[in-house]
């Protein structure tokens, strides 16, 4: 059995950002806080973390934390919790999902005094940690469940290959010639980011050869605008930049509409029911939907 005291203590630890915080959170000597987190530790025969600055949680750690606000989301719907601030929602999204429309799935009527930890990650990555058992949730474009989870469709975000018209004229693309746009700077988010190579390979059949890495969807943007490349960007961020003009298709009716979906544990608490049915609503808003 887990001492509910010394994992607290844990995760003190981390959302007070050190030691002294965390002691002065708890009401604590300093001392204690370290002694409880060194007998958890000693319980459970592995480091639970880095003793960085500030503090950073080990995989095992990671997974403590989650186990606590999942017991703490169990507490709240029985009525049990004695503060609803000490809950915690750890999910993984993709950038241009949090970049538009989910900030809004987030306003919680039944919970209002919920917090998010929300990490942006790929696919893969989102859908690892959460086997693993570090988030409750993951939005990506992935329909394959983990174990013990499930997923549901919430819509298609579409996305379009837009470019400033500055860059358009530089570049000469005002009609399609493969060999210009093949060599056309190119704006990728990521290296897992897909969208521009399929959008490279159905215009010309090869991959981008000149490519700039941008990890910020209001940066990729900015990028467009300013004419240092063209980018697949969702419509829903860049419509106003499309309707006046700022913002124009590289190739006129091409568009790429991308399936999202909402992963959660079939065992879920209450209050992450809310959270996904919110999710839904929010998804049903602004998404394009699939039926």
């Amino acid at each position: 059995m887990i001492d509910y005291r010394l994992l607290q203590a844990l995760a003190a630890v981390f959302e007070q950002g050190g030691f002294e915080k965390a002691a002065q959170a708890l009401h604590l000597t300093q001392s204690a806080v370290s002694q409880r987190i060194k007998q958890l530790e000693s319980q459970l025969g592995q480091p639970l973390l880095f003793r960085s600055t500030p503090p950073k949680p080990t995989l095992m750690g990671e997974r403590l934390l989650n186990h606590l606000q999942q017991v703490k989301q169990m507490e709240a719907s029985l009525g049990l919790a004695i503060d609803p601030e000490d809950l915690i929602i750890r999910i993984t999204v993709n950038a241009d999902s949090l970049a538009t429309w989910l900030p809004e799935a987030l306003i919680i009527e039944e919970y209002q005094n919920l917090r998010f930890d929300i990490s942006v990650e790929d696919q893969a990555v989102g859908l690892r940690r959460m086997k693993q058992g570090e988030v409750m949730a993951c939005l990506c474009d992935s329909a394959i469940p983990v174990n013990g989870g499930a997923c549901i469709a919430l819509g298609t975000m579409r996305y379009r290959a837009l470019a400033s018209p500055d860059f358009i004229e530089r570049l000469n693309l005002q009609v399609l010639d493969t060999q210009r746009l093949l060599y056309a700077p190119c704006l990728v988010y990521s290296r897992d980011d897909a969208l521009q190579h399929r959008f490279m390979a159905a215009m010309t059949g090869a991959e981008p050869k000149t490519i700039h890495l941008l990890p910020s969807s209001e940066g990729f943007v900015k990028a467009a605008l300013a004419g240092l490349g063209f980018g697949m960007m969702p419509e829903l961020q860049v419509k106003d930049l499309i309707d006046n003009g700022q913002l124009v298709d590289v190739v006129p009716g091409y568009a790429q509409d991308i399936s999202l979906y909402w992963h959660f544990w079939q065992a879920e608490s209450p209050v992450m029911a809310q959270v996904r049915q919110s999710v839904i609503k929010a998804a049903q808003r602004h998404l394009y939907n699939e039926l």
